[in-house]
């Protein structure tokens, strides 16, 4: 039996953050049915045409559930929409600000007809202060939560390559409803749970944001090195290529002069004896680094540090992790159907030693709407 089998969820969602916190659930075995507009159905859907004509977004979030394409201002569907919560342990939305209260699927409106209910609301501010009604976009949720400003190069500011607002609101909402289900099985009450992308992603800013405030200044910006840990980032090599690497401590650092760079002394040079002086004089490290890189091959650097046991890494791409063997060798891929065909697709992170992940197929609008109708006692040919 899977952790969450027997729990039903429905999902009046959209684009990203709901659609991921969903997935999670529904990985785990809960039944998740998703709420579409009839027609388009979710507008990640055309997001774009990727995936063998499928949006790759809406691949990613939504295998594993069942569509049901209502209209929620149509009398009719609503009322398909009223059984379903009958029956739901778990109601998550992330409709525009105020829609869902005007929909009645408020949390005071639901929670009052089902006491029981985890209800989830997921925003890009919250409720209250000047910006509640304010559309949220990842990009935009970046930019308010000072994600932008520590990003990118001195000259230019640049947004994070992953949906990273909606990522943090959707997996704060996963791991709220789950607390609030563990609650229940204690109390026999349900919860009413509100995650802003805003306040999500001001919990990933926490490092830069108390450097700010104490510091007097936020961290620079450093491209693809660490703005407060040196050296951590990209170091060029005699054949052209670069290697990542990074040193966490006093004691890497000694051990990295000596058995990578061949220069024991530079451990206690002045202008690196401590990792604060090193972020310091962050051009004269690197100006050492790459005089020591500069007679050997890629491989070769990686090889010092290997044996060493510095940190490093090489720089893939995203095509090039679809091929990862680490991947591979840990048996992390799947296939999931779809109406393109089957579809590779990887295991949760988190996975429980003994339960195999539902990794069920990514559905096509309103595919079980008359499967659910028949469910509830319905007819599709008829009114009720």
């Amino acid at each position: 039996m899977r952790p969450l089998e027997g729990l039903t969820v429905v999902a009046v969602e959209q684009a990203v953050a709901a659609p991921f916190a969903t997935r999670q659930l529904a990985d785990l075995g809960a039944r998740v049915v998703k709420v579409e507009r009839p027609g388009p159905g979710d507008f990640a859907r055309q997001y774009d045409e990727a995936v063998r004509g499928m949006s790759s977004h809406f691949v990613w979030l939504n295998r594993s559930k069942e569509s049901v394409a209502l209209d929620l201002k149509d009398a009719r569907d609503r009322s398909v929409l009223d059984r379903l919560l009958e029956r739901a342990d778990v109601f998550v939305q992330n409709l525009a600000p105020g829609a869902a209260e005007r929909l009645g699927l408020g949390a005071t409106a639901l929670r009052e007809q089902h006491p029981r209910l985890v209800h989830c609301s997921i925003s890009g501010y919250g409720t209250g202060g000047p910006v509640t009604r304010k559309k949220a976009y990842d990009l935009l949720v970046q930019c308010e939560a000072g994600v932008v400003s520590v990003t990118g190069t001195p000259d230019d500011p640049a947004k994070v390559g992953i949906p990273v607002a909606d990522i943090a609101a959707g997996m704060y909402a996963y791991s709220g409803i789950l607390t609030a289900l563990f609650r229940r099985e204690r109390t026999g009450e349900g919860a009413t749970l509100e995650v802003s992308m805003l306040e999500a992603l001001a919990e990933w800013v926490g490092f830069p944001l108390y450097y700010a405030l104490y510091g007097g200044s936020p961290p620079p910006r450093s491209g693809a090195a660490h703005a407060a840990i040196a050296p951590y980032g990209p170091f060029a090599c005699g054949d052209g290529r670069q290697v990542f690497l990074g040193v966490q401590n006093e004691r890497e650092w000694t051990v990295f002069c000596a058995d990578v760079l061949g220069r024991p002394e530079l451990a206690a040079d002045e202008r690196f004896s401590t990792n604060s002086l090193r972020v310091t004089h962050r051009d004269d490290l690197g100006a050492v680094v790459a005089a020591a890189f500069a007679g050997l091959s890629g491989d070769q650097v990686v090889e010092r540090l290997d044996a060493a046991a510095i940190a490093n890494a090489r720089l893939r791409d995203v095509t090039e992790l679809g091929d990862h063997p680490q991947l591979a060798a840990r048996d992390r891929w799947r296939t999931v159907g779809s109406e393109v065909g089957d579809l590779r697709a990887l295991l949760p992170p988190a996975t429980l030693e003994g339960d195999e992940p539902v990794m069920g197929p990514v559905p096509t609008v309103g595919q079980h709407t008359d499967a659910i109708l028949a469910e509830l006692g319905l007819d599709a040919g008829e009114a009720w």
